[in-house]
């Protein structure tokens, strides 16, 4: 794993997607609302001290593209990408869903 400390930026369509998932399960309840969004947040923020935990995108290696990774915090699949000494959050998905065309759609 990468040594160092880096700093974690979230794009606005992956803070967009945060907010989304967590107003739908606030629905239901705001408590597991909450622990969801501390558990991704987590997660994030771990990203600072190994960039490099999250495995290559398997939709997206399968058409050769190893730039992005991804953490699962089922069932929901944080997309980031390092550069230099940041890492950019780049989409927080479904993990249930066909994710391949979105995926393609958004980071290509």
């Amino acid at each position: 794993m990468t040594q160092g400390v880096y700093r974690v930026f979230w794009t606005q369509t992956a803070q967009e997607d945060l907010k989304k998932i967590i107003e739908y399960i606030a629905v239901d309840t705001e408590i597991h609302a909450r622990k969801v969004y501390e558990a991704i947040k987590q997660k994030a923020d771990q990203l600072r001290q190994f960039p490099l935990q999250g495995r290559v995108v398997p939709e997206l290696r399968y058409f050769g593209i190893t730039t992005y990774r991804e953490l699962v915090i089922p069932p929901w699949r944080m997309i980031y990408k390092t550069d230099e000494d940041k890492v950019w959050v780049l989409a927080v998905i479904d993990g249930r869903r066909n994710v391949e065309d979105l995926l393609l759609d958004r980071l290509i």
